[in-house]
Formats: C-alpha cells, sequence, structure tokens
C-alpha cells in the first residue's frame, strides 16, 4: 500500500512539474475560479492562469481571449466533477474551432491518479498533503 501511494505521490509531483515548466513557457492554463488558480500558484506553477468563472465570463470570451492574445495551444485544468468535465468538453470543442491545440494531458493525468479522491483542482494541494502524511504514516 505504501508503494502505490508513492507512486501517485510521485506522479503528482512530476506531473506539477511538468505544467509548471508548460507555464513558464508561456502556454496559458485555463481553471474554473480564483481558488483554482491559487492552488495552482501555491503549487509553484506560475504562469498565465485564466480562472473562467472568477470573472463571470462566458466560456466563448475566454476563447476570444485566448485567440486574441495569439496562442497556439491551451492547458485546461478544470474540475473533475459534472460541471467541470463538461465545461472541459465545450471548451475543447471552442478552442478546436478556433485552432488552438487543448491540451487535457495533465488534466487526465491527475484524474487517472487520484481518481474520485479529488474533486476540484483547489483540493491538490490538500491531496497532496495527506497523501504525503499517508505514506509517512504506513
Amino acid at each position: 500500500m505504501s508503494q502505490l501511494l508513492k507512486q501517485r505521490f510521485e506522479h503528482l509531483t512530476e506531473l506539477l512539474d511538468e505544467l509548471a515548466l508548460e507555464a513558464q513557457k508561456g502556454v496559458p492554463i485555463i481553471v474554473e475560479g480564483k481558488k483554482d488558480e491559487n492552488a495552482l500558484k501555491d503549487l509553484a506553477v506560475v504562469g498565465t492562469i485564466i480562472p473562467v468563472k472568477a470573472y463571470r465570463r462566458a466560456l466563448i470570451d475566454v476563447v476570444c481571449e485566448i485567440e486574441q492574445r495569439g496562442y497556439d495551444e491551451v492547458i485546461l485544468m478544470l474540475d473533475f466533477d459534472r460541471r467541470g468535465r463538461e465545461w472541459t468538453k465545450r471548451l475543447v470543442g471552442h478552442f478546436e474551432r478556433a485552432k488552438v491545440k487543448p491540451n487535457l494531458r495533465f488534466w487526465r493525468e491527475i484524474y487517472k491518479v487520484a481518481g474520485r479522491e479529488l474533486k476540484d483542482i483547489e483540493g491538490l494541494t490538500t491531496y497532496l498533503k495527506n497523501l504525503k502524511r499517508r505514506i509517512g504514516n504506513s
């Protein structure tokens, strides 16, 4: 059990390091809200992070903003609940029509590792702390 938890922790840490690197390269990250943005910043992911819900913007407005700024790729990191999955699906369609590559790799990998134990991006910090604690207690 401890080995599995350790592998999860290491995989998530590697993913977050790669996400931080992509953000440093200038790839914008789309999240749902301000708490998600703050969670990524707490995890050393610094760059252009755009919270959709925080400014009460329509999803298409976010797509237009990305398009106007000239980005050719965007990382989608919305929540893992029903609304987050629905918004992700809609954004993928909008971005593809706008010829902007929607990157879902990090979203899929984090969900694959954490499963139903993690429902949103803002919970990543706590999830990692709890995982580390559980490894130490094993």
